[in-house]
Order: structure tokens, then sequence, then C-alpha cells
């Protein structure tokens, strides 16, 4: 019942900028933390970012602090990813999940969207 849906993938070239959206239905948006994780090939599912309900606080991977922006629109229930100056190793598949906590671990998650395919080329 509760599905997430991620956009806004694609090729891209170093230096530039993508968003990404994930869009939530079937669970009380407002009152879940969301957060963006990325997997690259032969590697590890990683954390990027997340932002808490209500008071909105973020937090980022430190390889893309700086870079990369979380944001929320919750009468839309929309989650975005604004990634600017982008570099090839950003390359990955990056998923959206929700969930009641705020943290940076996978298993603290309870949904996940079927993710979407960033390249960055040099």
């Amino acid at each position: 019942q509760v599905q997430l849906v991620e956009s806004g993938g694609g090729l891209v070239q170093a230096g530039d900028s993508l968003r990404l959206s994930c869009a939530a239905s079937g669970l009380t948006f407002s009152r879940n933390a969301m957060a963006w994780f990325r997997q690259a090939p032969g590697k590890e599912r990683e954390f990027v970012a997340a932002i808490r309900w209500g008071i909105f606080n973020t937090v980022y991977a430190d390889s893309v602090k700086g870079r990369f922006t979380i944001s929320r629109d919750n009468t839309k229930n929309v989650v975005f990813l604004q990634m600017n100056s982008l570099k090839p190793e950003d390359t990955a598949v990056y998923y959206c999940a929700a969930g009641r906590n705020f943290v940076v671990t996978r298993d603290g998650y309870d949904y996940w969207g079927q993710g979407t395919q960033v390249t960055v080329s040099s």
C-alpha cells in the first residue's frame, strides 16, 4: 500500500546539477523522516541525506556535504535531492526511503522506492 516513486535520474556531465524527486503515497508523509541512499556497482548501499519531519533537521554524508541539499514539500508528499557539482563517483542508483525514525542506517527505514539511475560522465 505504501509506495515511493523516484524520478529525475539521468546522464549528466561532471560539474552539472540534477534534482531527484520522490513521490510518496500510502503513509502519513508529514510524520515520517525521509532519506536518500545510493548504491554503486559492487558497493554497499550507503547513506546520502535525511530530513526529519517537523522542524526539518537535515543530515548529510561527508561525501556530499556542501554539494547536495535535501528538502521536502509536505503539501505534495514529495522529497527532493538537489545535487550540484556532480562527480563521476556520484554515479549510482539512488533510492528514496521513509520511516518513523531520523537515522542514517538502512535498517532504520521501513519503506523503499525502486531507485533511479544517476550517471555522471567526466
